[in-house]
């Protein structure tokens, strides 16, 4: 398998369950500023669409959506239990998680990088932003990890997308389970090994 991925962007979290599933895998960074791969050749020839991640199997086929692809990793390691099995309630709940962090989180942090972002909405993005991260931090109250006592490909995702608070000027001191709850999953080594092959720490 083949990951494209932005370093820090929101590929970051098919590369932390590609670590934590312990799967053979290729990762290709395709920065989104340049879209030029390590080659020299145009990332849009790869994917049309230009964003990350995007992972490419052995056989050719392509997913290019973070939910479904770490649901998919998931299914290729049941035994890492990474995500309850397909068709159960619990299934259902994780992927109401991932679509959550999805619609509510990742998009809500959008508009803060864009830099041609009118002040004024900028605010507004930022107060939604703030008052979803707050119920978030209700969420894990009590909890280790997202869904509960067991790690699942979810708690990459929200890793991630809380790892961009630092850059849009959003203090996650208020929240104090975000802030637990993200000691305990970066310290995972598959999460620090992600990190450090995307050169975000040392």
């Amino acid at each position: 398998m083949k990951l494209y991925y932005s370093p820090g962007a929101c590929s970051l979290s098919p590369h932390i369950a590609l670590e934590e599933a312990g799967l053979t895998y290729e990762a290709i960074a395709a920065p989104t500023k340049t879209h030029k791969l390590p080659d020299g050749s145009d990332y849009y020839a790869v994917n049309p669409l230009g964003y990350v991640p995007f992972l490419v199997l052995d056989d050719g086929r392509t997913l290019r959506e973070g939910p479904a692809i770490v649901q998919y990793i998931a299914d290729q390691v049941p035994a890492k239990k990474l995500a309850p099995a397909n068709g159960t309630f619990e299934r259902s709940k994780l992927q109401e998680m991932l679509n959550f962090i999805g619609t509510e989180l990742h998009k809500g942090f959008s508009p803060l990088f864009n830099p041609a972002t009118p002040a004024e909405y900028k605010a507004t993005a930022m107060a939604k932003l703030q008052d979803r991260l707050k119920f978030t931090d209700g969420e894990l109250a009590g909890k280790a990890y997202a869904m509960g006592d067991h790690y699942s490909v979810a708690d990459g995702y929200l890793f991630t997308v809380t790892n961009w608070a630092q850059h849009v000027g959003i203090d996650l001191a208020p929240y104090p389970n975000i802030v637990a709850y993200r000691a305990r999953v970066g310290a995972r080594p598959a999460v620090v090994a992600a990190m450090k092959a995307e050169g975000l720490i040392k």
